[in-house]
């Protein structure tokens, strides 16, 4: 069968995505494949990419690897044009030596998954608030990342430090720690001396971060609010923060319909009694869960009498804040997916 030959038959396509090229397939309801073709990953790609796949038949889904990252706009093009959309696993390891890898192999797999259901889940919409949100959470991780890593490398230089330098600085608290570094005056003509170069170094990551902290309160103040417009409700529980509620927001996503259960939910967040794939877990949430059973056990009496019963009944803490995990990921399920005011940008 040609796209000439194109009939009122129902038809399933697949897209194997890469950062400049996409590579479609179409199979027909049994399977056989009926064509591949590769086009460019820009808006003019896909919209040559649908009318390719639309020439076969009638589409009744299109199967996309990697909806979050090299197939995002796609994904959210094919939305746009009410096409039926199935986010598709990546084949493992065993299945790609068997089978082959090549992108049109993949981009059949994928074409094939979704008209099994195998493998598949509906992709998160990426053009709502959470996905601003994503964004700015993006921003302030990675600044509390490389400002944490600015601290770990001034108190390893501080360790090696001339002895004097390291009497000055060993023991200072880290606001003064910082503080100090940043004021310190090397003369940059003897750069060559190790204590200055190691003053100068000081100087440098100390000052950086200082503006790395302006940045994440700068993102602070435009998160907080944010997260509160998506969704007050969720902020207003016992434990949960800007941070968390942030967090458990993007794991949910903004079409959080798709979850279709409390378990699925859980899953995701790594806290089912199964246990979800490593591929499947979503860590950061399942960290933001652990954060607020932490907050609680510390503030809540509820829950510190839920620590000493199960403590009298032979569990460990660690098991206690398993079961935790578990009940605050029901709790909060349902407020993310009851709020109703989440409008698309």
């Amino acid at each position: 069968m040609t796209p000439h030959d194109a009939a009122i038959n129902e038809i399933a396509g697949g897209v194997d995505t890469h950062q400049d090229t996409h590579t479609a397939a179409v199979i027909d309801m049994v399977g056989r494949v009926l064509g591949s073709e590769q086009f460019p990953a820009d808006t003019t790609g896909y919209a040559a990419l649908l009318t390719w796949i639309r020439s076969f038949g009638t589409v009744k889904v299109v199967g996309i690897e990697g909806t979050g990252a090299y197939g995002a706009g796609l994904a959210r093009y094919l939305r746009e044009q009410g096409v039926n959309l199935s986010e598709v696993d990546r084949p493992d390891r065993k299945t790609r030596r068997l089978q082959g890898k090549s992108d049109p192999i993949d981009a059949i797999a994928a074409a094939k998954a979704a008209l099994a259901g195998d493998r598949t889940g509906t992709p998160k919409q990426r053009d709502g608030q959470t996905e601003a949100l994503r964004c700015l959470r993006i921003a302030r991780r990675s600044a509390v990342d490389q400002r944490a890593d600015a601290q770990r490398q001034m108190k390893a230089l501080i360790v090696t430090a001339p002895d004097d330098l390291r009497a000055q600085l060993r023991g200072l608290p880290t606001g003064k720690l910082i503080a100090t570094c940043a004021a310190l005056r090397p003369d940059p003509a003897h750069a060559h001396d190790p204590a200055t170069a190691t003053m100068i170094a000081l100087r440098c990551l100390a000052r950086r971060h200082q503006q790395l902290t302006a940045e994440i309160s700068d993102l602070d103040e435009l998160l907080q609010p944010l997260v509160a417009a998506i969704n007050p409700a969720l902020l207003a529980v016992h434990g949960v923060g800007p941070d968390t509620a942030g967090q458990l927001l993007l794991t949910a996503g903004e079409n959080h319909d798709r979850l279709g259960s409390e378990a699925a939910f859980a899953m995701l967040c790594g806290v089912a009694p199964i246990p979800a794939s490593s591929g499947k877990t979503h860590r950061q949430a399942n960290a933001a869960l652990y954060r607020i059973a932490l907050v609680r056990l510390r503030w809540d009496p509820r829950t510190r009498a839920y620590m000493e019963r199960r403590t009298k009944d032979g569990l460990s803490k660690k098991e206690i804040i398993r079961c935790l995990k578990r009940y605050i990921a029901r709790e909060l399920y349902k407020i993310i997916t009851k709020n109703d005011h989440n409008p698309a940008a």
